[in-house]
Order: C-alpha cells, then sequence, then structure tokens
C-alpha cells in the first residue's frame, strides 16, 4: 500500500494512505545503507495486522530532493521566515535557507512576518534587498497581513516553513492550518533568539489547499554542499555582472576590476546582500581549513 510519511517521532512513522492512517517502522535494510526515512516521502508499507493500524515501511519511491536535518523530502517551496524585529534580521543566516533551496531545486519564497512591530517604510526597506530576485511577502501573524497571499503561493504545493527560532513560523501555522493548534513560544529579551517550540517534522493540510511541513526551530543553516569558490553561483543578483569581471575566477572580493563589487558600489546590489556574501565566504572558507 502506497502512502506518505506526514510524522516521525522516535523511529515511528505515520503514515497517511488511502485506509487512513498508519503506525510504521522502517526496515532494517535502511539503517544499514545509511538511508534516513523523512517525512515527505512517498513509501510502500504492509500491514502487519488485521486493525490496520500498524505496520512496516518496506520501499521509498524516488525523491524530488532530501534533507537530513531535518529529515524531510520532496519539497516543492522553500518558505524563508525572518521577522522585521525581535528578533532582528541576520542576513547571513536568511540566506543560506535561500542558497539550501537553491541547491536542492526547490522554489524559494520569503515571508517577512511581524511586519505589525515596523513601520510600512522599514518593511519596504526591508523588502527592498530581496524583492528584485525572490518573490517577497509581507507577513503578520498578528494581524493577518499577508497569510492570504501566501495562502495562494503554496496552494496545491508541498511547502517547508523555514527559517530561525523565534520568528513565528509556528504562529503562521495556525493561520495557514487553525487546528494545527502548535504551541508559540516568545522570544527571549536577553538573548533575543526564540525558544525552540517544535520538536519534531509534521505535516499539515493548508486551508486553502496544499501540504505545510512544519519543522523544528533554525538558528543556522551549515552550507556542508558547497565550498567557497561555488557561493556566487548561489546568489541570484551576481549573475547579472560576474561575466563583466576582469577575471574569470574573480571571487568579487579584492579582485581589481570586479563587476559585482561595482554594483554593489553603485546601488544595484544591495550592500546587506553583499556583506552576507562575504560573512559566508569567510565561513566557508574557514572551514575548509579544518
Amino acid at each position: 500500500m502506497k502512502g506518505l510519511i506526514v510524522k516521525g517521532i522516535g523511529g515511528f512513522y505515520y503514515i497517511q494512505t488511502e485506509a487512513g492512517l498508519i503506525e510504521a517502522k522502517g526496515r532494517g535494510i535502511f539503517k544499514k545503507q545509511g538511508i534516513t526515512l523523512c517525512v515527505g516521502d512517498e513509501v510502500e508499507v504492509t500491514l502487519l495486522d488485521d486493525t490496520g493500524g500498524k505496520g512496516v515501511i518496506e520501499e521509498i519511491y524516488p525523491r524530488k530532493n532530501h534533507f537530513i536535518r531535518p529529515p524531510i523530502a520532496n519539497i516543492d517551496i522553500f518558505a524563508v521566515v525572518f521577522a522585521a524585529r525581535s528578533p532582528k534580521p541576520n542576513y547571513p543566516v536568511i540566506d543560506k535557507f535561500l542558497i539550501a533551496a537553491e541547491i536542492h531545486d526547490i522554489e524559494p519564497v520569503i515571508c517577512i512576518n511581524k511586519c505589525d512591530l515596523v513601520s510600512d517604510s522599514e518593511a519596504a526597506e526591508i523588502k527592498a534587498i530581496y524583492e528584485n530576485e525572490y518573490k517577497v511577502i509581507l507577513v503578520s501573524s498578528k494581524t493577518g497581513q499577508g497569510i492570504e497571499e501566501l495562502e495562494n503561493t503554496i496552494k496545491g504545493r508541498k511547502t517547508a516553513l523555514a527559517g530561525p527560532s523565534g520568528v513565528g513560523k509556528s504562529s503562521i501555522l495556525n493561520l495557514l492550518h487553525p487546528k494545527a493548534e502548535m504551541e508559540t513560544g516568545e522570544v527571549s529579551h536577553k538573548t533575543q533568539r526564540g525558544k525552540h517550540t517544535t520538536r519534531h517534522v509534521e505535516i499539515f493540510s493548508a486551508e486553502g489547499g496544499g501540504l505545510i511541513f512544519d519543522t523544528p526551530g533554525f538558528t543556522s543553516f551549515e552550507l556542508g554542499d558547497i565550498d567557497e569558490s561555488e557561493l556566487a553561483h548561489y546568489y541570484r543578483e551576481f549573475g547579472k555582472y560576474d561575466s563583466q569581471c576582469r577575471y574569470d575566477d574573480c571571487r568579487h572580493l579584492k579582485e581589481p576590476q570586479c563587476a559585482v563589487r561595482a554594483a554593489v558600489e553603485d546601488g544595484r546590489i544591495h550592500p546587506l546582500r553583499y556583506k552576507s556574501y562575504e560573512d559566508n565566504y569567510e565561513e566557508l572558507k574557514g572551514r575548509r581549513k579544518y
């Protein structure tokens, strides 16, 4: 019987099938082969008894994409959520999520939450950093601003809510799927970091259509799949100018006649995006040394 893994807790997986929800464990062969079962996997499951409530996962169907941390698969949209304020945006971390989406061939959508905490002009300034290259939605989980636009964007798609802790992912999920009744956490005034409120990955159905993956809160996302020489390819704005650089292998840092840095200086590339590139480049470079 074919089904979709919608939740995984402690080695048990809950699979939605045409016969209903089945609790199952994976065959030992998956562990031997180093395969991690993921929420979002389409699987073949065999029932163990006549009650129909227990089963075993026999096979994983081919994946469109997948992540190990968190263990999710077959994502269409990465809804990268961050707050306009409380906590303040951490652009290098935000950009890591965007890069991860590009690496895994997932469409990124940016959701700037807590827009009710800033003025319209402040929200517009943050939106301007990304809006030329990405779809950006201004959201307030408190007032409901932008939720309808987000619903229309993810309708009929499989969407993962991603982003740092404390930015309001669970609050957004509550609006997209009121029956989720997710626990929401407050931001620590001392650290300005969110408390981790989601303990496991789970899929919910959006009221407007589509599936939403609620994932454990992140404070960072490691770019383990690339090295620093590839990083520029994942900053979309750079692609318009890098062919104009003096050197074919320009890293856009200190090289002479760099068209990317020239674009930053005259405002065609936002300086915060470039600063994010510098920070992430140095992080990747430093990791390679070890």
